[in-house]
């Protein structure tokens, strides 16, 4: 009976041996070297090993038939192979370097990013408004990157030899129209947006997407918050108005709302600047966003904007004995809503559209001016990911504009203009990685403008190369397409698009929280607007036969890290350019282009004071004006533009902040520019006076409180 149970099991034992199959091979990576510790196993079982340091593997499973090898590693893409196991013998398999990681190549050419998402930051989203030249404006803190020309007097973004008209912001990827509020001459504009509402920026000086459009010099993206951390109470109280926000958060969605009021006149009663007025600088603003989370990662935000701003006042001029008087009201009404939802198989749906009215009442010494403009975009498109290596992104748009003007002179009547713009647009664009090394972005835009007539056709290209461990290169090509302005359109609709081309060069080196960059760029401007009038007017005679070209080195370098609880950037631009637009005789450089541009932005933490401190330095090289006394047009240039501001932040607790500021505390007297009488002395000279800011210096004191759930939330990142 002994030896019949003996040989029972021996013969189990010799079957279960005998039905077994041995998997095996050896893994490597695309040169060849092997890689020791991959894991090996059968999809759906436990049977699986680990290679060896020569990369070998090797086991056993009683598994039959069809079956899925699967082979993984860390910084590689996955591996599987599905046959018959029975031909899971001595195999070579090559595994592929994972294209996102954090140390893939970035296509990065022309764009500095901010946010969390951002796998290389230049910008941070808090430096919006701790960066102590900005006075909490967005538009203040990217003036302190490369490639942007210091107009201290206007305060919108003037990129790379291009006027601040071919700069165009998107906020969740639909279009602002009017994202600046309307201000005097000397007295610079402000962003209408809150930089607290947003998580991330994205600024392309130049070779951006093909899927944005009407834009010659740069695209600005703001993207809001997807999803708040905790309900929260966010009070300010400031020399220049009050504000208050709220945060509201459940289970699938959120409610966020901004509001302020500024009031500039008991600021003016402090401190009197070189304006008479007759009201001063009064303005209501208020923001919001809804979000609302769907099923499959699908998330719905609804962001709306209201301000409203009104001031008079008269402006010193030599060429108006009383002076110059001005006088404006503004109300301006922005609706945004987007969806972003993600499917089976790798697609991704985003769709969106804008609505703006923006009213203007202007008051020009005698003469009155109604603008009523009303815009919208509407957007869809998709993105489908067919592999780590590639993916595609398309799209179409549709842009609607209405604009009406009108115009009530005592002098020579009433005149009403207008005209009414709309474009098609679609795109196409595909991201291909050829390794961690190797990556490249290739897309296609079309335009159809009705109000012209015209379809243009715009390529964009750009690839990246890493060639070490924190270094890499990039090449960046496009063209690029804008109607004429408004300012234009309102008496002519016979042109053509302007348009230019991007060629950029760009040498980048990120180390633990250290980034250098170069940038070189070419653009080459065509068909620009050229009219033949002092200024333009309805007896102006317009055409396209302007031009130009601009070309220059953009420096960046950021460190986080040399000096504890010290943060610093350094910027740097040459820009060498020239045009022959507008009413410009022969082609020059423009009155807004320095030649040089340098920032200096330094923040330090000082814990024993709970304060940090901030530090701005801004140089801008002279820029060119035309003196009637010398013969040559644009024939002089303006001394250096200087400017040194400070800030300290004060922790009192830990939710209650008091914050100073003063921009250009050394009262530099800079000067922009000067404005000529229209007529010669007894002389035969004609007499000038400077174009100089309206104050020299500009202070601000503000408390800042913070209601939050955990009670430590404070607006610190946000001064």
């Amino acid at each position: 009976m002994k030896k019949i149970i003996f040989l029972f099991v021996s013969l189990f034992y010799i079957t279960s041996f005998y039905s077994q199959t041995t998997v095996s091979g050896k893994v490597t990576d695309h040169k060849g070297e092997a890689i020791f510790g991959a894991n090996v196993y059968l999809d759906g079982t436990y049977d699986g090993a680990s290679t060896n340091e020569k990369g070998e593997f090797s086991f056993t499973s009683e598994e039959k038939g069809t079956q899925t090898l699967v082979v993984s590693f860390v910084s590689f893409e996955e591996y599987t192979l599905t046959a018959d196991i029975s031909t899971f013998k001595k195999l070579t398999i090559k595994l592929r370097e994972d294209v996102n990681t954090l140390d893939a190549v970035i296509i990065n050419a022309g764009t500095f990013e901010a946010g969390d998402n951002a796998k290389v930051t230049a910008l941070k989203p808090l430096d919006v408004v701790t960066t102590a030249s900005a006075l909490g404006d967005f538009v203040g803190a990217l003036q302190t990157l490369p490639g942007t020309s210091t107009v201290a007097e206007d305060g919108r973004l003037f990129v790379r030899g291009g006027d601040a008209e071919e700069t165009q912001i998107f906020i969740d990827g639909i279009r602002v129209f009017t994202p600046f509020t309307p201000s005097s001459n000397n007295i610079p504009t402000r962003g209408r947006f809150s930089p607290f509402l947003f998580k991330g920026i994205s600024f392309s000086t130049g070779g951006y997407s093909a899927e944005y459009g009407q834009a010659l010099s740069s695209v600005l993206l703001l993207n809001t918050i997807d999803e708040p951390d905790q309900e929260k109470t966010d009070i300010a109280a400031m020399t220049v108005g009050i504000g208050v926000g709220n945060t509201q958060k459940w289970e699938k969605g959120s409610f966020s709302i901004n509001t302020s009021y500024i009031n500039l006149a008991p600021y003016l009663e402090a401190f009197p600047d070189r304006n008479t007025w007759n009201k001063p600088i009064q303005s209501a603003n208020g923001e919001m966003v809804y979000r609302y989370k769907l099923p499959n990662d699908g998330l719905i935000k609804l962001y709306g904007a209201f301000s409203y701003t009104d001031f008079d006042l008269i402006q010193q001029d030599i060429n108006f004995t009383n002076g110059f008087r001005f006088g404006l009201e503004n109300r301006n009404l922005y609706f945004n809503g987007s969806y972003k939802g993600i499917y089976n198989n790798g697609w991704t749906l985003a769709t969106g559209f804008s609505f703006a009215n923006d009213n203007t009442n202007l008051k020009i010494v005698d003469d009155l001016v109604n603008d009523n403009e009303n815009s919208a975009h509407m957007k869809i498109k998709a993105r489908k990911r067919f592999s780590n290596r590639f993916k595609l992104n398309f799209g179409a748009e549709y842009f609607i504009t209405d604009f009406k003007e009108n115009f009530q002179s005592m002098t020579f009547g009433d005149f009403d203009y207008g005209f009414q713009n709309n474009i098609f647009g679609t795109f196409a664009e595909a991201d291909i990685f050829f390794s961690k090394k190797l990556a490249s972005k290739v897309g296609i835009r079309l335009e159809h403008s009705e109000l012209l007539n015209q379809t243009t056709v715009s390529p964009r290209a750009s690839i990246a190369y890493k060639f070490g461990e924190y270094s890499q290169f990039s090449l960046a090509y496009g063209q690029f397409y804008q109607n004429p302005k408004s300012e234009y359109l309102k008496f002519s609709n016979d042109f053509v698009a302007e348009n230019t081309s991007h060629l950029i060069a760009n040498f980048q080196y990120v180390k633990e929280k250290q980034i250098f960059r170069i940038e070189a760029y070419y653009k080459d401007y065509k068909d620009l607007v050229k009219f033949d009038t002092q200024f333009v007017d309805p007896s102006s005679n317009f055409s396209n036969d302007g031009g130009g070209f601009a070309k220059g080195i953009d420096v960046f370098w950021r460190d986080n890290q040399s000096i504890k609880n010290t943060d610093y950037w350094i910027s740097y631009s040459f820009l060498d350019t020239e045009r022959e637009y507008q009413n410009y005789p022969v082609a020059a450089r423009p009155n807004f282009a320095s030649a040089h541009n340098l920032s200096v932005i330094s923040k330090h933490w000082v814990e024993k004071w709970k304060s940090q401190f901030g530090f701005s330095y801004n140089f801008a090289s002279g820029r060119n004006y035309t003196d009637p006394n010398q013969s040559g047009f644009l024939n002089r240039e303006t001394k250096s533009y200087n400017s040194i501001s400070l800030n300290w932040a004060y922790l009192i607790d830990q939710q209650k902040i008091l914050y100073f500021s003063v921009n250009n505390v050394l009262g530099t007297k800079n000067v922009f520019g000067y404005n000529y009488a229209n007529q010669p002395n007894i002389n035969g000279t004609f007499a000038r006076e400077a174009i100089v800011p309206n104050a020299d210096q500009f202070f601000f004191v503000g408390f800042f409180w913070t209601l939050s759930d955990d009670n430590k939330s404070n607006q610190l990142d946000n001064l």
